[in-house]
């Protein structure tokens, strides 16, 4: 396989990698902003947002929904007024949210780690779902460190990452949005999967900070490549003109957090494939 190529460099901590309108996307938490970066290789700010953890999607209409994840606040795009409180997370978790993907029906589901991140490991990470009015409810409990979290093109399945419990779990996504626990999509022992994202072929892609690598595997665990990195891996996505490109958002880890260390942060690019890539 060929070496990963720098597409962008001099990034704090880059998270929530997105391939949306034939630009790649993604957040950095360090400097509190959404950004594109073009085929130019030219960076293009989007967004400020208050707090991290950033996450970020695109409801069915094309407005951006964020999730400003110490302030408990899913926002809203609105045009000619930026950003907006769209939903108050906070009644639900005083903890720190995380990842949100949004449902083709226009619902999103945002999960919360449901502990300080100084705290040990535990099962107390939960996912909301917040409808477009922006009530919001829980919807699932127990998760360890929920991290990424994807919904299946039809919109039947929500498949999140554990980091603490080494794997991807799957939910059937009820007709009135709520969640229906479908056990294990994959598991991945002795891995932290955190990012994830679909590879357009029925597998999943998934980051590790600790490994430095990003990780191709089919339902149930198999693995199909593994991509070595010199730094953590933080999240990635699918995209290209022919689906065939894998971004990978990495940094030096725990130096990252430092905003003393400088910016590590950096963006890959490596060819796997097309859509139909087995």
């Amino acid at each position: 396989m060929a070496e990963p190529a720098t597409l962008a460099s001099g990034i704090g901590m880059g998270e929530s990698a997105r391939w949306h309108g034939n630009e790649f996307w993604f957040a950095d938490w360090t400097a509190g902003t959404i950004s594109a970066l073009d085929r130019q290789g030219n960076i293009r700010r989007a967004a400020a947002v208050p707090s991290f953890p950033i996450s970020f999607d695109w409801l069915p209409d094309g407005r951006m929904v964020v999730v400003s994840g110490s302030d408990g606040t899913v926002l809203v795009e609105v045009p000619h007024a930026g950003l907006v409180p769209l939903a108050d997370l906070r009644r639900l978790s005083e903890h720190p949210w995380n990842e949100i993907a949004v449902h083709p029906g226009g619902n999103a589901y945002v999960n919360g780690i449901g502990a300080d991140y100084a705290a040990g490991a535990g099962s107390d990470g939960i996912i909301a779902l917040v409808r477009p009015d922006g009530s919001a409810e829980t919807v699932a409990r127990g998760l360890s460190f929920p991290n990424g979290m994807l919904v299946s093109e039809d919109g039947s399945t929500l498949v999140v990452a554990e980091s603490n419990a080494g794997r991807l779990a799957s939910f059937t996504i009820n007709a009135d949005g709520t969640l229906t626990p479908a056990g294990e999509w994959a598991g991945v022992p002795g891995s932290a999967p955190d990012g994830i994202c679909w590879d357009g072929a029925g597998g999943i892609w998934f980051a590790e900070v600790p490994g430095e690598r990003c990780v191709r595997i089919r339902p149930g665990g198999d693995v199909v490549e593994s991509v070595q990195l010199e730094q953590g891996c933080f999240s990635c996505a699918v995209g290209g003109d022919d689906g065939g490109l894998l971004f990978m958002m990495t940094a030096q880890w725990p130096e990252a957090m430092d905003p003393m260390a400088g910016n590590t942060g950096r963006v890959l690019g490596l060819r796997v494939g097309g859509p139909q890539h087995p």
